[in-house]
């Protein structure tokens, strides 16, 4: 694999000065795209896309050609590790992931291991055929689910607004819920080394349900976990932690060994300025923003922009692309980020 010709978000992790600020969207290799759309139509579904190393990887590629994103991230889902572990999940069209299987007692807990990180080769052979076809044009960006999101899952078996069995578990049965949390941590380790041995340049760990626990329970019970991840992985490659929904966090999550802190939209610029010096911020734009007219997609990228002048940035979404956007508005935002210069 040749040097990067575009390293922008990799100083921008790094803290360093850069010509112009990075922009790449969470979800930008996806349902957006009617190229990828084309892609998905020609298999099965989503699980045979993400275990083919070629097609993963055309899909990855597809928002550096078409948007310009500054990197690209391997096209995969956090649900390969529970699966990995002996969980087994379907995505059901419509209606997300669904898991035969849960995990509720010690002795459901035996249906599952830490995970052979091999047994996730595939997303490996997704990563090394994604660099090998960018030929150092853009960096990529390897990624995971945080433990407790992970563990969400695989106690309430499918997506939830409440997730009310996983917050049960914590209360009813602490012992269980730390020992599932351990197997999930161990395994994440294994598998973020592996993707980063493969040529992952900056992982990101996804906490996305962080907002179903108040700030004790995720600083006694996914904090911990999430440190174990950063302390494991400092050093390997930058590292940026996002937990959606969770601000109250934010402060905590920079005391961590990480180099970027994830926003979402509603964590005001200011705030987060202040509570994680010294590390690099991530966001934050309401991706609803993109439903509106160009000019107005201008402002108030140009007014997000604005809000975080002086401060080591990387600009993004809030959260994902939602799948109805046109890609027209997403290029839009991605342009405006390019051309604004701080000075």
């Amino acid at each position: 694999m040749s040097d990067l010709k575009n390293d922008l978000i990799l100083r921008a992790a790094r803290g360093e000065k850069t010509k112009r600020t990075p922009v790449w969207l969470m979800r930008q290799a996806g349902r957006i795209l009617p190229e990828y759309r084309a892609v998905r139509a020609s298999l099965s579904g989503f699980k045979e896309l993400v275990e083919t190393p070629e097609r993963a990887a055309e899909v990855t590629i597809q928002p550096v050609d078409i948007l310009g994103v500054d990197a690209a991230i391997i096209f995969s889902d956090i649900l390969v590790v529970p699966e990995a572990m002996g969980l087994i999940y379907q995505m059901v069209e419509k209606k997300g992931p669904l898991f035969e299987k849960t995990i509720r007692t010690h002795k459901d807990l035996e249906q599952v291991k830490v995970c052979d990180p091999e047994e996730l080769s595939y997303v490996y052979e997704a990563i090394k055929i994604t660099n090998n076809e960018l030929n150092g044009r853009v960096p990529l960006i390897g990624f995971a689910g945080a433990p407790f999101t992970i563990f969400c899952y695989m106690v309430e078996g499918s997506g939830s607004k409440t997730f009310s069995n996983a917050r049960k578990l914590i209360y009813a049965n602490p012992e269980l819920a730390h020992q599932l949390m351990q197997m999930i941590t161990d395994s994440t380790i294994a598998y973020l080394k592996g993707q980063i041995n493969a040529g992952a340049h900056l992982i990101q760990i996804f906490d996305s349900w962080a907002s179903v626990l108040g700030q004790e329970l995720y600083r006694d019970f996914s904090l911990p976990y999430m440190k174990k991840i950063t302390d494991a992985l400092f050093g390997l490659a930058p590292i940026t932690l996002f937990a959606k929904g969770a601000n109250f966090s934010i402060k905590d999550l920079a005391s961590l060994q990480c180099n970027t802190v994830g926003l979402d939209w509603n964590v005001p610029v200011s705030f987060a300025r202040e509570q994680c010096l010294g590390k690099t911020l991530q966001g934050n734009l309401d991706p609803a923003v993109l439903y509106s007219s160009g000019r107005d997609i201008v402002y108030h990228t140009k007014k997000m922009m604005a809000a975080f002048v002086g401060h080591p940035h990387i600009a993004n979404l809030g959260h994902g692309v939602y799948p109805d956007m046109r890609p027209e508005a997403v290029k839009t935002f991605i342009n405006t980020v390019k051309e604004y210069r701080h000075e």
